[in-house]
């Protein structure tokens, strides 16, 4: 049963915010250029009303938890939803050609449960931008908090920009070498935004040792279904003739709802049931996942993994770490 289309009236701040961007970006055109842009970039703050109770239960349901799990709290991986106005508004003046970006990945970091029946303290900025010419990659902060814990979810998102031209050695406000973020000796980024960069242009594979935690049977209207909860209306991830003409073979499934299935796949088969044990993950979004699909969830050790089987190509690749022992 298909997602209904009154949760739609919920995402009106994120389709406009979206559109904003989109019309920013076809006013720019496919070339790049402008003036560089200072980072970290100045701080866009809002408070968000409590979410629809409805729309949190099927969303839930949607990406494979179970809302009784999540009593008086919200999923941290629906962050989506409400940080998605936000984070578009940092992308606004970036001089890159935005119709072009992709999701490279997210971390996110849980110091503590969201309440669902409060206002939500949110706040987003543009935390680096490190282009080597071929492509930029801009890492964006969403934080989010109530009043009294203003930092109870912070989120890191990388997009990434092909740009097609040569590799050069200048960067844009502090961009280091080998395609990374400037970092300090734990490598960590003085922003607080940056992330491991993989040493080898090998895509990453489900480990052959790896050991299923969950089966995911993803119908053709997956991507549909998911926009209606999170406003997220691109229509690469729902109408096919737009995605055939952008290179792909299919619509493809959001790397934000891949994520939010490892999570939930990992609350199910390694924390017995508590969402409460995660405390960071941080995944790679590596390959397009063409709709239909049927993939594996996939943990060795303290690694997750999306992907077609062990040994196989994989969709989403990262680690997580928790407070507690599952």
């Amino acid at each position: 049963m298909g997602v209904s289309n009154r949760h739609i009236l919920s995402q009106i701040p994120v389709i406009q915010a979206l559109g904003k961007t989109a019309l920013s970006a076809l006013r720019q055109g496919k070339a790049q250029g402008g003036p560089p842009v200072a980072t970290p970039g100045p701080l866009i703050e809002r408070q968000v009303p409590p979410l629809p109770p409805q729309l949190v239960r099927d969303y839930i349901r949607h990406v494979g938890g179970d809302p009784s799990a999540y009593r008086g709290a919200l999923p941290p991986h629906l962050f989506p939803q409400w940080g998605f106005p936000l984070a578009s508004q940092t992308l606004v003046s970036v001089p890159y050609p935005l119709l072009r970006v992709m999701n490279g990945g997210c971390r996110i970091q849980v110091n503590g449960p969201l309440p669902s029946d409060e206002p939500l303290q949110v706040s987003a900025h543009l935390a680096s931008i490190d282009d080597d010419g071929r492509r930029a990659v801009l890492a964006q902060r969403v934080v989010t908090g109530t009043a009294a814990q203003p930092e109870q979810v912070v989120a890191d998102l990388f997009a990434i920009v092909p740009l097609g031209g040569k590799k050069s050695s200048g960067k844009q406000d502090g961009g280091a070498k080998n395609g990374q973020a400037k970092s300090d000796t734990n490598g960590q980024a003085k922003d607080g935004a940056s992330r491991e960069q993989p040493k080898s242009k090998e895509r990453p594979r489900v480990p052959s040792g790896a050991r299923e935690i969950a089966y995911l049977r993803l119908p053709q209207d997956a991507g549909l279904d998911f926009a209606k909860l999170t406003g997220d209306f691109n229509p690469i991830h729902w109408v096919p003739a737009y995605a055939r003409a952008s290179g792909f073979r299919g619509v493809i499934l959001h790397g934000f709802s891949t994520l939010a299935r490892a999570i939930e796949a990992l609350n199910r088969g390694v924390f017995a049931g508590r969402p409460s044990a995660l405390r960071d993950i941080d995944v790679r979004f590596t390959r397009p996942l063409v709709l239909p699909a049927k993939v594996g969830v996939y943990v060795e050790g303290q690694s997750v993994f999306v992907g077609d089987a062990p040994g196989g190509p994989a969709y989403l690749a990262g680690t997580f770490n928790t407070g507690e022992n599952p």
